[in-house]
């Protein structure tokens, strides 16, 4: 029998909401059955400090022949073995003596300091137990014991635990999507340039063939469609290079992104108005891989061209930030992006277009800031008037 398959990426969220609710489920039940158990421990210290208490009443009020010395050793020993701190204070207030305490053995005034200073603290933790020795009053100061202390807080070092660990699984799962989202890019990127090879060589013999007959042939159109080859070619080149580490170059980019803009100028509506506006001295240029960088540019502006479906404006601006970086501004009166939408344009599989794959802009975003150590993102954008990508180069 088959199984089926199990799609966790396109229901990641509902995981994500189903172990973080199991994850509150475990916290919540520790929680309380520690609280339970911290009740009974608390409750069974104080029988054993009453009984104490009790023992002392009974032994001083009561003429008898009995020796409850033993008991006394017993109950104390109890209280000695649960490491209950406490205190025997007399009617003048102030300590008597002291258990599972860190008391100096041949130092009185020392021990007496230390008792005092234990004293004010435990008023404030528990009601004392009042002893009636003879007819003068006596009480018992205690705090908690520090089995007890450690179970109170045992169950939220838990769920911090629990957390942190669904937090840590959490990345693994993310960077394991990642690697493998990455390795399917790869993969599909060297495929697609290997499928590309044979055509392209093919379509560069029939350029040779119509250069042998200008008459026939006319020159503008074979010198066309040899741009358009071209053009292939360096798309193939784009994709053999996904996954391998690219060669930096110092270029003119203002140069780069004008040769690419009047390509681009001749292939789309005459009714999108393309305007490039260079305010980079001359002298400017940046490290960067040309084939990978012209692919993000022509990217984003043929994403802006098909979404102004043939009408509209779009403008190139390259300009300075500071000393060390550069900005290209991409604008575009297309449809826009509503804002909650910003980031996940750039995650893979998100498409507007029927037959989109959905991995343009992450690709771009890819190339711009692994590969060139810059940023990519949507500087802004209102729906139904334009969007602005941003790019930034450092030096």
């Amino acid at each position: 029998m088959k199984l089926p398959a199990i799609d966790i990426y396109s229901q990641k969220n509902l995981y994500q909401i189903f172990i973080g609710i199991n994850l509150a489920l475990i916290g919540i039940a520790s929680i309380i059955y520690t609280y339970n158990i911290v009740e009974n421990v608390d409750a069974r210290e104080k029988r054993q400090l009453t009984l104490y208490a009790q023992l002392i009443e009974y032994s001083a009020n009561h003429s008898t022949t009995e020796d409850y010395t033993f008991l006394f050793e017993v109950v104390k020993d109890n209280i000695f073995q649960s490491r209950i701190p406490t205190i025997l204070v007399g009617d003048d207030n102030l300590p008597i003596d002291g258990t599972n305490l860190d008391l100096p053995a041949h130092d009185p005034s020392e021990k007496q300091k230390l008792l005092i200073e234990a004293f004010e603290e435990m008023k404030d933790e528990h009601p004392p137990i009042e002893v009636d020795v003879a007819g003068t009053k006596q009480y018992i100061y205690f705090s908690d014991s520090s089995l007890l202390v450690q179970m109170r807080y045992y169950p939220y070092v838990q769920l911090l635990s629990l957390l942190v660990l669904g937090f840590l699984a959490y990345l693994v799962f993310s960077a394991s999507r990642a690697a493998e989202q990455n390795r399917v890019w790869v993969g599909l990127a060297k495929e697609t340039a290997h499928q590309l090879g044979t055509p392209i060589a093919s379509l560069m013999g029939w350029v040779e063939f119509f250069r042998t007959d200008p008459e026939r042939y006319p020159d503008e159109y074979t010198g066309e469609i040899e741009k358009d080859v071209k053009r292939l070619e360096m798309i193939t080149t784009r994709f053999s290079s996904i996954g391998s580490t690219p060669a930096m170059k110092h270029e003119n980019v203002s140069e780069v992104v004008s040769s690419f803009l009047d390509y681009l100028k001749r292939r789309i509506s005459t009714k999108v108005k393309v305007t490039f506006v260079n305010d980079l001295p001359e002298e400017r240029q940046m490290n960067i891989n040309r084939n990978l960088f012209e692919w993000v540019i022509e990217n984003i502006c043929k994403n802006a061209v098909d979404a102004m479906t043939g009408v509209g404006a779009l403008k190139v601006r390259i300009f300075v930030l500071n000393k060390q970086e550069i900005a290209i501004d991409i604008s575009d009166t297309g449809k826009g992006i509503s804002r909650g939408n910003w980031q996940k344009v750039f995650k893979p599989g998100i498409s507007t277009k029927k037959r989109g794959w959905g991995l343009g802009l992450t690709l771009a975003k890819r190339i711009i800031e692994e590969y060139h150590g810059g940023k990519l993102f949507v500087k802004n954008s209102e729906v139904g008037k334009g969007t602005t990508f941003r790019i930034v180069l450092k030096q």
